[in-house]
């Protein structure tokens, strides 16, 4: 089946929930955090165009120049659709795109406004803008990164924004700001070199109306749920963990939501109603930003830096310490595992019983999401870097590389390029896709595709 079972299941107890009051909105139709339901990356029945040219305005559908900087990819409700942006006084730097070891951070002590901004999807009106915070920055930012790289999250009532160090925020769907929270400095950094800030980038989501952070840094690590529509903390726990840049997942197992954590010290379950902890295991890259992913009967993790680079399929009735002792590849609650495969910065992507795995360096990886088979390896783009997390519509797998060249591929056993179109503009964030439209977040523009009623 094209939609996981898990996926769709997942979707409406969800939705029982949390969209009783929106009856006007299709469900099925909405992106409402990080790579849309549950980090899939998934929707079907999209119907976007084969073909667009950005430079010719053939189906673009509207375009629009987003100030300052920011990773967060567009979160869609309805007709509304929202993105983050930090503006700087002085800092003109941009991205830096590429493969490269620099662990320095960009020098800039200038001052900055943290923004929120709504659009109308269907033509690009900005509906309205809200600045959360100004100020210097409390941690300074990686050259990849910037200031504003958490995605928002929303249940069609309110909308979460998480800007690290400068705050989480929560609006309601006119910009009323309705509550807000301070958790001090958040040391975003590489834990090997306290000095390389590389900013916060751990985005919210909201579940049955409660919204879960991960905050992985350098002290005082923490998972915390709160109510989303007081603020109210309804359970908070200490984690033990390196700095990370990695969104938290939910599952089910046995009648019990789950929230699910990748790490390097510490990728484990937590109970979605009281925070204890149910299953950990250790080991991974140690520099962990990918999402985890939810199957049928899997949770599938990804990281990679240091001596590691695993892919690790996990069972969702996990217990307890799980971690792989030496030369183990699987043992009671790992049902396989990939030593050597991991991506640094992307998080994967499950379709019709296949896993993909895109890398750093353009490598896709295609495995049998069950047994760890490797399928096929290819390579996208000539010595190209990538960064932006792939999603899929109606069987097809839409790849960014950082210069902003687009890699549309066929989901199958067989890999299939079908095309590759240039945005103009350098791209390192996930897009979204809503009915008939994809949206591409770049450097400086927020690009709408749609096929052209021409």
């Amino acid at each position: 089946m094209k939609k996981q079972l898990i996926f769709i299941s997942l979707i409406f107890s969800f939705l029982f929930l949390s969209c009783q009051n929106n009856i006007n909105v299709d469900p099925a139709k909405q992106w409402p955090s990080y790579r849309g339901y549950f980090a899939s990356g998934i929707l079907d029945q999209a119907n976007l165009p084969e073909f667009w040219d950005v430079e010719k305005s053939i189906n673009i559908k509207w375009t629009a120049d987003i100030p300052g900087l920011g990773l967060s990819s567009p979160v869609i409700w309805g007709d509304k659709l929202f993105i983050t942006t930090a503006i700087s006084t002085d800092d003109n730097t941009g991205l830096k795109p590429g493969i490269y070891g620099d662990i320095s951070p960009v020098n800039d002590t200038s001052a900055h406004q943290w923004k929120v901004y709504c659009y109308d999807k269907n033509n690009g009106e900005m509906l309205w803008e809200r600045t959360s915070y100004i100020g210097v920055p409390k941690i300074k930012r990686h050259p990849k990164s910037t200031h504003a790289n958490c995605s928002v999250a929303t249940n069609g009532e309110q909308i979460i924004a998480f800007f690290g160090s400068e705050g989480l925020y929560c609006y309601d769907m006119k910009g009323q700001l309705l509550w807000q929270k301070d958790f001090g400095i958040l040391k975003s950094v590489f834990f090997r070199a306290e000095s390389a800030e590389w900013e916060f980038s751990s985005s919210p989501i909201i579940y049955k109306n409660v919204v879960i952070i991960q905050n992985d840094v350098l002290e005082n690590s923490f998972v915390a749920a709160f109510d989303a529509k007081t603020g109210k903390q309804l359970w908070k726990k200490e984690r033990d963990e390196y700095p990370g840049w990695c969104t938290p997942n939910i599952y089910r197992n046995g009648g019990k939501d789950i929230v699910v954590l990748n790490g390097y010290k510490h990728r484990g379950g937590y109970d979605f109603e009281t925070g204890e902890e149910i299953w950990r295991m250790s080991g991974g890259g140690d520099i962990q930003i990918p999402t985890p992913i939810i199957g049928k009967d899997l949770i599938y993790f990804n990281s990679a830096h240091g001596r590691s680079s695993p892919i690790l399929a996990i069972k969702k009735n996990a217990k307890g310490d799980i971690t792989l002792k030496k030369e183990e590849s699987s043992n009671e609650f790992v049902q396989w595992s990939i030593p050597k495969g991991g991506a640094y910065m992307q998080t994967m992507i499950l379709y019709d019983g296949l896993l993909y795995n895109c890398k750093w360096n353009g490598n896709i990886f295609c495995y049998d999401a069950i047994t760890g088979e490797e399928i096929y390896k290819e390579k996208l783009g000539d010595v190209k870097s990538f960064s932006a997390s792939p999603v899929i519509a109606d069987g097809k797998l839409y790849i960014s590389d950082e210069e902003g060249m687009v890699y549309i591929v066929q989901t199958s056993r067989d890999f299939k390029l079908l095309a590759s179109y240039p945005l103009g503009d350098i791209c390192m964030t996930s897009p979204a896709i809503t009915e008939n439209i994809i949206f591409f977040r770049t450097q400086k523009k927020l690009i709408a595709i749609s096929q052209s009623e021409e």
